[in-house]
């Protein structure tokens, strides 16, 4: 089955905890700190694996969470770092996060990584926290928590070439007959029901890749029939090769098809018009198709999409030759297109859970319970080592240093009122 759009949500590992912990050596009566740093959370990064030609892996496991690291240990041993989670994609996947429909990254060669997310860093142990003051630190933190993001996954088949065009007009004879390929021909609508690759080669050395992509109708930029769903296949290509039927014998206008097909590619994305198009009039064998492309011409002769009109046969292999060199001119002078469907986007970024987001932010809830949330402050308080009152205090200060205590104040709060952060409840001391 072919599957070419999934979404699944991924989860970066937690470093581990940092641990409290002091030599008890023989001979050293009064040995210092020793707890090790815990270790880093796995990363979750995306990877192109040219085997893969759908997201058919995707449709039943749709969550992935990298290890965390583990806790550090005494001794000052460090912690075991978790591996790194890899997802594998085929060629040509597009990775969106989901709830903003930004354009992560694009997996367009073989060699293709992108870290998505980065695993937390290790908590240190109280061996970092030694100063002349305390020489005997019970400070420990933490590991980093890991990062969650909701991602879809789009493919978008990788052809220099595409045949758009309503059903049964010889797409898919035209890419058995140009190319090894041997895609599924019958004499019914929707024969196609996947894209189909091919490789074209030149007497000169030269080649492409051209697509079948399934067959357009009216109204399928708005979910009619099966264009919908694999019009985005179209983004890729540089060229387009539109074929019309001009053998009449499903009673339709060729020119009429052929400007339908143009309005559903606008409706999909007006970008898609900006890739230079040869009309391909196919089925040239039949009878009343030399008078039927005498029209189109004349029809067709002001349109400033068509980059030309080649007549073809696929059967008797008419003017084959002429549209593979032709087409071949037209892709050495055609640069790549950027993919355009994406919203207040205008490059490639990292995600970052923490930017243009304030240290922290506050309400009151209906128990008249001051509530501290933001990303920073629960990312500080998950990683304090609660058990330990030295590690409290230093969070203490932590939150003083970042005006807590100040904007408590001005909120209203007094003495002896309750705050949380997270699960974890404390009172307010004026």
């Amino acid at each position: 089955m072919f599957v070419d759009q999934v979404k699944i949500n991924v989860k970066s590992g937690k470093g581990g905890n940092g641990i409290v912990a002091f030599r008890r050596e023989k001979y050293v009566p009064n040995g210092g700190p020793a707890g090790g740093d815990g270790g880093r959370g796995g990363s979750v990064i995306f990877a192109v694996d040219t085997g893969m030609n759908t997201l058919m892996d995707f449709r039943y496991k749709r969550k992935f969470a990298a290890k965390n690291g583990a806790d550090g240990g005494n001794k000052r041993m460090t912690g075991k770092s978790a591996d790194d989670l890899y997802i594998y994609l085929p060629e040509g996947t597009s990775v969106y996060n989901d709830d903003t429909n930004q354009l992560l990254f694009d997996l367009v060669n073989p060699e293709d990584e992108y870290v998505a997310l980065k695993g937390g860093r290790g908590g240190r142990g109280n061996t970092h926290f030694a100063s002349a003051k305390n020489s005997a630190p019970e400070i420990a933190e933490n590991g980093e928590p890991g990062e969650e993001l909701n991602i879809r996954l789009e493919l978008k088949v990788l052809a220099d070439v595409g045949l758009v065009g309503f059903p049964s007009v010889g797409k898919s004879t035209l890419l058995s007959t140009i190319t090894s390929s041997k895609p599924k021909v019958a004499e019914y609508h929707f024969t196609t029901l996947v894209p189909n690759l091919g490789m074209v080669r030149l007497d000169d050395g030269r080649d492409f890749v051209i697509a079948d992509l399934p067959g357009l109708i009216e109204g399928a930029s708005s979910g009619i029939g099966l264009g919908f769903q694999f019009l985005r296949h179209v983004e890729r290509t540089r060229v387009i090769l539109h074929l019309v039927d001009m053998s009449g014998q499903e009673g339709r206008d060729p020119y009429v098809d052929y400007k339908k097909i143009n309005d559903e590619l606008a409706k999909y994305d007006e970008n898609l018009l900006k890739r230079p198009q040869i009309v391909v009039a196919t089925k040239m064998d039949m009878p009343d198709a030399a008078e039927n492309l005498e029209t189109f011409k004349e029809q067709i002769k002001d349109d400033e999409l068509a980059h030309e009109v080649l007549a073809i046969s696929s059967i008797t292999h008419e003017g084959l030759k002429e549209l593979i060199s032709k087409t071949s001119d037209l892709l050495e002078t055609t640069p790549k297109f950027p993919i355009t469907d994406v919203e207040d986007v205008d490059e490639e970024v990292e995600y970052n859970a923490d930017d243009e987001e304030a240290p922290f932010n506050i309400r009151r809830d209906e128990d008249g319970v001051w509530v501290l949330y933001g990303k920073k402050i629960e990312r500080l308080f998950q990683m304090t080592d609660t058990t330990h009152d030295q590690s409290m205090l230093r969070f203490a200060r932590q939150l003083k240093g970042m005006g807590v205590d100040d904007a408590l104040r001005e909120h209203g709060a007094k003495d002896g009122d309750m705050v949380s952060i997270l699960d974890f409840t404390f009172s307010f001391v004026d």
